[in-house]
């Protein structure tokens, strides 16, 4: 009725909430707005703990997000990243991209940490070491299409852009489901496979 879309209801509501600089309290003005106002398909704080858990491991350096949607998995990624690393996040939709911008910056990320690129990831993907300076990516979080997990997966193998041990990290593969992808990454040969169980966001 607004005329404005959910996810720039939520940018206003982090504007007004959120203190500028701290990735986590960016997070949590999010969670509170997900919980309580409008739902948002964000990582959210549960399935959140698993991937920070995994960037504390890996400590990775050069990391690559398909699907930046509003920005929280890529502040959640930020945040969790060592000195010196460098995030990649591809937006599909322009309109969420410009939303998500806002969100990267407002938690006090700038481009030489964050660089945010737009446009469809089976274009974009291709382009990543000659445009973007991708040379190869320690750790992939795929939170787009789920019916594209599969055939990103394969382009990032044909371009050769995994580095070696690089852990990939999918959302969302039992429900709504990469029946496909699952498949391939447990009887492909290539990957040691684990399934982390969590609830729904929110």
């Amino acid at each position: 009725l607004t005329g404005i879309s959910r996810e720039q209801r939520a940018f206003q509501y982090l504007l007004a909430h959120a203190i500028p600089g701290d990735p986590r309290h960016v997070l949590q003005t999010f969670d509170q707005w997900s919980y309580h106002c409008e739902h948002l398909s964000s990582v959210g704080p549960v399935k959140g703990r698993i991937v920070e858990r995994l960037l504390q491991e890996r400590a990775p350096l050069q990391v690559l997000e398909l699907g930046t949607y509003c920005g929280y998995g890529t502040v959640l990624l930020a945040q969790g990243l060592p000195p010196g690393a460098r995030l990649y996040t591809v937006a599909v939709d322009p309109r969420h991209a410009a939303v998500a911008e806002k969100v990267i910056r407002l938690a006090g990320f700038d481009e030489q940490t964050v660089e945010l690129i737009v446009g469809p990831t089976e274009e974009v993907i291709p382009q990543l070491r000659e445009k973007h300076g991708l040379l190869k990516a320690d750790f992939i979080f795929m939170d787009h299409w789920k019916r594209c997990y599969l055939r990103d997966l394969r382009l990032l193998e044909s371009h050769q852009l995994l580095a070696e041990g690089a852990t990939v990290l999918a959302d969302n593969v039992l429900f709504p489901g990469a029946p496909h992808f699952l498949q391939y990454a447990k009887t492909c040969g290539k990957y040691r496979c684990k399934v982390h169980r969590a609830s729904l966001e929110y």
